[in-house]
């Protein structure tokens, strides 16, 4: 019988720790809940429709979509915090709020991204949280907290990308309609997408050469603006 092995994981600062989970709860009051991200155009025009369905949407929206583009955003904004290049930082800001193919693309980022950063302000303050502009681009906002908080790069984008993945499951579950059993499964599944999304981001050196490939994703979310029922903002 197969037995689990240890694996060899860096030391992390058990409080360090303890802020990720905490800011990367559904719990953390940024009102993901309220976002799917196209899934919901998505499954009410078919392209979703079980868990094997949607496993394969959402391993493209983390290879070729979103989490190509957010996780290079997240890892370029880590850097320039952790090195305090403000203008570098400010530039990255400016170029993650345009870089949203639709309008409620552009919300859904930038909504969560602000309310993120008041929160934290609050809860978890830190006088480099104070100096950008009050709205930014989620991933931006979560990589400048991670930054801020001695949290390493690599940690904290893998945690971030979970956390993205898992907030569109959770929508799933809640439309197709699926199982929390196949929501669980999917997360797993996913597993293996998140590590390369991450690795990809890694090693991205020049924002210039990152793109998205997923028009399927982009026309979801502009038939989304005009979808009769709807559930999410996005």
């Amino acid at each position: 019988m197969a037995r689990c092995m240890p694996s060899v994981m860096p030391d992390v600062a058990p409080d360090r720790l303890y802020r990720l989970f905490a800011w990367l709860s559904p719990a953390y009051p940024i009102g993901a809940f309220s976002y799917s991200h196209g899934v919901e155009t998505a499954v009410e025009e078919g392209f979703v429709t079980d868990r094997v369905s949607l496993v394969a949407w959402l391993e493209t929206v983390l290879r070729d979509g979103t989490g190509r583009v957010d996780g290079a955003l997240f890892a370029a904004a880590w850097r320039a915090a952790t090195t305090k290049d403000w203008p570098a930082f400010e530039a990255l800001a400016e170029r993650a709020a345009a870089w949203r193919g639709t309008s409620e693309m552009a919300l859904e980022s930038r909504q969560q991204g602000g309310s993120f950063l008041s929160i934290t302000r609050t809860a978890w303050p830190h006088p480099d949280l104070d100096a950008v502009q009050d709205e930014l681009a989620l991933p931006v906002a979560v990589a400048l907290a991670a930054a801020c908080h001695g949290i390493a790069l690599e940690l904290a984008l893998a945690g971030y990308l979970h956390a993205f993945a898992a907030n569109l499951i959770s929508a799933a579950v809640r439309t197709v309609p699926l199982g929390q059993s196949d929501g669980q499964r999917a997360l797993a599944a996913l597993e293996a997408a998140v590590r390369r999304s991450v690795d990809a981001a890694l090693a991205v050196h020049d924002l210039d050469e990152v793109g998205t490939a997923t028009p399927l994703l982009d026309w979801c979310s502009l038939r989304h603006e005009t979808q009769y029922t709807r559930l999410f903002r996005s």
